[in-house]
């Protein structure tokens, strides 16, 4: 562990201190670090989380990296665009990474002018034709998000550069001219994290590795570690590539929930375990844990949706309590256990995420920083409804169908 022993005794004395040590033990035993002395601030929904960021951006005075899975070439995405070509005019060191796939609708020539402006422009596994054609490589994508100022203040969640985002989840978004039919569009609910101190560096090093893997010119140099900031966060930032043995971020959360000894509080937008998730999720309620999830009851992809519910059933008989929010989009990625280890990132719990996509999260330790993640499940929690064992099985044979047939392309959802 990185740090200072006094900090860990400070995170020990929020309570729940053999708890702490617990979780901290076993994330230590796959070989990951934690690094002491970090700031976190929880940020609800994408008007808080851009607001912050942009005030960031705004003062950046050396660097700027961003890394993107979307980035639409809408209201918000040219507010932060023109920011990126002030700041890359100016003599500010600005990079970003955009996925090909990801960011499909948004015209060249959008990064083109980026470039021009002298922003520094990586798109990540370009959608191109070749000979041999490469599917594993089209099937590869980056779907983290990252924002590095001048190293020393580091975002990362669930948020994609999209107007989606541009509402909290409980406000109307103003209807496009081709949008006039159908229910009103809501703000998509999301939460991300603001991170300053040593766990910056590892953000970096993180883009920094993308961009080199992907050949991009100019090769970025990975912050250097910040000396302590009075912070008293425990911090472990995890990335995961399809090259690795063993994805980092679903190896820390199956040892978390295979370690849980009260609850586990999950909130995840697309959900479609495979079946090692659903042994330790259903293992942790059979041995008394309180293993409640609450997941999207509306989904932008109803497949994933009926692939991800085609697991109700088994959860349920197992003690694992569903429930469904259907009053916006969830798009938030997050789990908190036992009270003391939490996870914010861009990884799902599905396939795509774990053996696809290169994503990324943060856990973070201590009861202090767990109770606001517990309050912000609940606040979930209250706007969802509860899926129960007798709904479940009065569901008709067309519903069943749907899951079953989006059970079949899980692999590839």
């Amino acid at each position: 562990m990185q740090g200072s022993a006094a900090k860990v005794r400070d995170v020990q004395e929020e309570g729940r201190a053999a708890l702490l040590k617990h979780h901290i033990g076993a994330l230590g035993a796959l070989g990951e670090f934690t690094t002491a002395d970090n700031q976190v601030k929880l940020l609800i929904d994408g008007p808080a989380t851009f607001k912050a960021m942009l005030a960031d951006l705004e003062r950046a005075k050396g660097s700027i990296q961003m890394e993107s899975y979307i980035f639409e070439d809408e209201e918000l995405g040219k507010r932060i665009a023109d920011i990126l070509k002030r700041k890359a005019r100016s003599g500010v060191e600005t990079r970003l990474i955009y996925d090909a796939v990801g960011s499909l609708t948004t015209p060249r020539a959008f990064f083109d002018e980026l470039a021009q402006a002298g922003v520094l422009v990586c798109e990540f596994n370009p959608v191109r034709t070749s000979f041999p054609f490469r599917a594993d490589k089209l099937n590869h994508r980056d779907h983290r998000k990252i924002t590095i100022v001048d190293g020393k203040v580091a975002y990362t969640g669930g948020i994609n550069i999209s107007d989606v985002y541009s509402a909290g989840s409980a406000s109307v978004l103003k209807r496009k001219p081709d949008d006039e039919e159908g229910e009103p569009r809501r703000g998509w609910r999301d939460t991300s994290v603001r991170v300053q101190g040593p766990a910056v560096t590892d953000f970096s090093i993180l883009f920094a590795d993308t961009w080199m893997r992907q050949g991009c010119e100019r090769a970025p140099i990975p912050a250097q570690r910040q000396a302590a900031l009075g912070g008293d966060r425990l911090l472990t930032v995890l990335g995961s590539t399809p090259s690795d043995n063993e994805p980092r971020i679903y190896r820390a959360l199956l040892t978390a929930i295979g370690n849980a000894k009260l609850s586990v509080h999950m909130t995840m937008s697309y959900f479609v375990p495979d079946a090692q998730t659903v042994s330790f999720l259903t293992a942790a309620a059979r041995r008394g844990v309180d293993v409640t999830l609450v997941l999207q009851g509306m989904s932008d992809s109803k497949l994933v949706l009926r692939a991800g519910q085609s697991y109700y059933g088994e959860l349920i008989k197992a003690g694992v309590r569903i429930y469904e929010r259907t009053d916006t989009l969830l798009h938030a990625k997050t789990t908190v256990i036992d009270g003391v280890w939490s996870t914010i990132g861009s990884s799902n719990v599905d396939w795509r995420s774990f053996l696809h996509n290169d994503e990324v999260n943060v856990v973070v330790f201590g009861a202090d920083f767990a109770a606001e993640m517990e309050a912000l499940f609940q606040s979930d929690l209250a706007l969802s409804q509860e899926v129960t064992a007798d709904a479940w099985a009065e569901r008709n044979l067309w519903r069943r169908m749907q899951e079953q047939f989006g059970r079949l392309f899980e692999y590839w959802l």
